[in-house]
């Protein structure tokens, strides 16, 4: 029938297409929320950003927890995945913390080592062969951390440790999923925000401020937008292969240093900028080196 043979026709690169316009698409709401949470947490305390924004995507989750709740019975090696919902939860308060004090491009750009940091752990922990290719781009790509974390006794400061802090737990949260590839999608997202909703839960009655329906919104909003963020990075990754997507979500840089120009005014620093570019370089090219390998899960998704 013509309709199918159209529909034959649209395949591959139609595909590839609509995945990379996807992941770009994440990559921005991703970035979007991230600054959203900087404005949010001028204002609210990190603990209440995590209660709301958490609540918010596990009510628009709820319907899809509920149809595949059968996915969360008989886990697979349940202490790593409670492991994983530590980490994970980690990472995103560590995340929001620092954003109170630094610029969201240089929180990104911690954050953008993760992948390097996953192959420097692999090797250390896990014992993966790592060539002499791929440890000198993760030398120079920890150089890239130096130069844009600008050590010395005056510039070196706790929430800039914290972000780095965050960035480890975040690579360590890549390794755990990484060895759990059994474990459903819902099952990874939702106690994901399962747990950020419970580190919320405990520590927003200390700083809790009462906040207006605006602001209601805003949380509601940044929460969704998380939900979204992923829904499509995992739909793109359906539509395309990750050596065409993946590459893309380095894109996030781009966007941190706009909207954290647009929004709050900061002018990242040459050191900043040196440094992602150094870390993008680095991760990029072990990124091609593990897909040539055969491993295609290197991922630099943000926190959710």
């Amino acid at each position: 029938m013509p309709l199918f043979k159209k529909l034959s026709a649209y395949d591959e690169r139609s595909a590839r297409l609509a995945g990379i316009a996807l992941m770009v698409l994440s990559i921005f709401l991703f970035s979007f929320g991230d600054a959203m949470g900087k404005f949010i947490v001028a204002t609210y305390s990190v603990g209440q950003l995590l209660f709301l924004r958490a609540s918010a995507a596990l009510l628009v989750l709820a319907p899809s927890i509920w149809r595949q709740r059968h996915e969360f019975t008989h886990l697979e090696r349940p202490w790593l995945q409670l492991f994983r919902v530590v980490l994970s939860t980690v990472e995103v308060a560590a995340f929001f913390l620092a954003t109170v004090y630094l610029p969201l491009a240089d929180v990104i750009t911690y954050y953008l080592a993760g992948p390097i940091f996953v192959t420097a752990l692999s090797a250390i922990f896990l014992g993966e062969q790592v060539g002499w290719r791929r440890w000198t781009a993760i030398l120079v790509g920890f150089c890239g951390v130096l130069i844009a974390l600008r050590p010395s006794a005056q510039t070196v400061s706790l929430p800039a440790l914290i972000a780095l802090g965050g960035s480890l737990s975040f690579a360590m949260l890549m390794l755990v999923t990484r060895s759990l590839r059994a474990t459903p999608d819902i099952v990874m997202v939702s106690s994901q925000f399962g747990g950020t909703f419970l580190l919320g839960l405990v520590l927003s009655p200390f700083h809790w401020v009462s906040p207006g329906a605006g602001s209601l919104v805003l949380f509601a909003l940044s929460g969704c937008i998380s939900v979204a963020a992923l829904f499509c990075v995992n739909r793109s990754l359906k539509l395309a292969p990750a050596s065409v997507v993946v590459p893309y979500q380095y894109s996030m840089i781009i966007w941190a240093v706009i909207f954290g120009f647009v929004v709050f005014g900061d002018v990242p620093q040459v050191a900043t900028i040196i440094g992602a570019a150094i870390i993008i370089g680095a991760g990029f090219y072990i990124y091609l080196r593990e897909r040539d390998l055969g491993r295609q899960d290197t991922s630099v998704n943000p926190p959710v």
